[in-house]
């Protein structure tokens, strides 16, 4: 057994399992508390690496693309101190720190662990049900269904047409991108019907615009994992339709190589209905007052741009 404690957390690799466990310090970040313990596969690992400091050294673990399902929702877009996968070691600790990840590097070697990409989810994501407050709503998945549940702060287009709910079934993919603090970010569900019109996410009734806490609004990505778990591993859209599936372009420092987005599909034959349907959505909305002359103008521009 290999093992490391540090105050950022633990990790413990018995030969087939890397367990990281989270620390319980008032300086390891929400989202590392509330993900929780991680068990990552010996199969799911393409590497590990310690990164000497004078002050504080890092252990990063990098897993083969499209083994994680929280990598693969998350883009490689998690900060650094919200990353599991990374931990910080203390200075007087670097070489326990080193011989945890020669013991790594070993097993790969001889278990002869290849470093392509998966053809499935090697790890299973967040457990569900989950749910999450943010600034934009309460949002929740069930293992079948999404239900975002608008807060009073959400816009009035989004809190009109009342709570979404979203069959999994429905949803093609799903796309995340932090608050920053400096920048908002955006929860959003694309659905068959809704991959060719996407509006501002402060639009969007499927979309959580993410504006407040960027401490709180982070947890949004256990929700976005735990979808991308259950939908279909995007090497099986890129089988469906080769030649569509390009590489996303945002590498991420744990997981290694670029994510693959999942493809999006063809245009199908009712994308003028889709169109239609949703431009009369706006048109009753902004007869109905919910949205002023210059909303509906500016949102229904987005809808025919996207289109």
């Amino acid at each position: 057994m290999a093992e490391i404690i540090q105050r950022d957390g633990t990790w413990a690799f018995d030969g087939s399992t890397v367990r990281i466990t989270p620390g319980l310090h008032r300086s390891v970040p929400l989202f590392r508390q509330t993900y929780g313990e991680i068990a990552v596969p010996l199969d799911a690992v393409s590497g590990v690496v310690f990164e000497a400091d004078r002050r504080r050294g890092r252990l990063r673990l990098r897993l083969r693309e499209g083994a994680d399902p929280l990598l693969q929702a998350t883009g490689g877009r998690l900060p650094d101190a919200a990353d599991p996968y990374r931990l910080a070691v203390d200075t007087d600790r670097a070489g326990v720190a080193e011989y945890v990840a020669e013991e790594i590097r070993h097993a790969l070697l001889l278990d002869g662990v290849p470093q392509e990409p998966v053809g499935s989810y090697l790890l299973p994501g967040p457990p569900v049900p989950v749910a999450v407050r943010s600034s934009d709503g309460l949002v929740s998945f069930d293992g079948t269904r999404v239900r975002i549940d608008w807060a009073e702060t959400s816009g009035r287009v989004k809190r009109a047409t009342g709570p979404r709910i979203i069959a999994l079934a429905d949803l093609v993919q799903v796309e995340w991108l932090p608050n920053s603090g400096h920048e908002d970010g955006f929860l959003r569900f694309v659905t068959r019907e809704t991959v060719f019109a996407k509006l501002p996410p402060d639009k969007d009734p499927y979309a959580l615009d993410l504006w407040g806490s960027a401490r709180r609004d982070l947890l949004t990505a256990l929700v976005a994992a735990a979808v991308t778990a259950r939908l279909p591993h995007p090497s099986a859209c890129a089988a469906a339709h080769p030649g569509e599936a390009g590489a996303a372009a945002h590498p991420g420092e744990a997981g290694g190589a670029a994510r693959r987005a999942p493809a999006v599909p063809p245009p199908r034959a009712d994308h003028h209905d889709v169109l239609l349907r949703r431009l009369r959505e706006l048109g009753q909305l902004h007869r109905d007052g919910v949205l002023t002359d210059e909303e509906f103008a500016r949102t229904k521009a987005a809808v025919l741009r996207d289109f």
